[in-house]
């Protein structure tokens, strides 16, 4: 959904990496699910591509439907 977000705004990876003071690398290896973000990066690439934290996850959670977000709430057994 970044990836959809970003070039739906016209940000080029290049671009965002500039604003993110990253290595376009990065950027390319989370569109392509290779890295993940922590919520401190996630929440610096929503204010580079002037995005709703709240309504991104809001979106996302939609996409996953009802069953997927119950089992991600659900607590793991030990």
């Amino acid at each position: 959904m970044l990836a959809e977000e970003r070039r739906r705004t016209g940000v080029t990876q290049v671009a965002l990496a500039e604003s993110l003071n990253c290595p376009q690398s990065v950027i390319s290896k989370v569109e392509r699910g290779e890295r993940r973000l922590d919520f401190v990066e996630f929440v610096a690439w929503a204010d580079a591509l002037r995005l709703d934290v709240a309504g991104f996850v809001e979106t996302y959670q939609a996409r996953l439907g009802p069953a997927a977000v119950a089992k991600a709430r659900k607590p793991k057994r030990a």
